[in-house]
């Protein structure tokens, strides 16, 4: 039994790995948009808690009077 040895130049190895990741991301687009889309939940997150601790401070009861006029009954 023979055996084939194939050798690839830097170009063919990055065209191989460019085309795995297009495959890749082409059969699990629904996985990817679920990450980024909690990536973005996550830093949208952050930045709230961070304005935030910038601005003053109030009570829970302000807190339960402002989403009692909110909710409907």
């Amino acid at each position: 039994m023979s055996t084939v040895q194939t050798t690839l130049n830097e170009t063919e190895v990055k065209e191989l790995l460019k085309q795995a990741v297009a495959e890749v991301l082409q059969e699990q687009r629904d996985f990817l948009y679920e990450v980024f889309l909690e990536a973005l939940e996550d830093i949208a997150l952050i930045q709230a808690i961070q304005q935030g601790e910038n601005t003053a401070t109030v009570s829970r009861a302000a807190v339960s009077q402002v989403l009692e006029g909110v909710c409907i009954s």
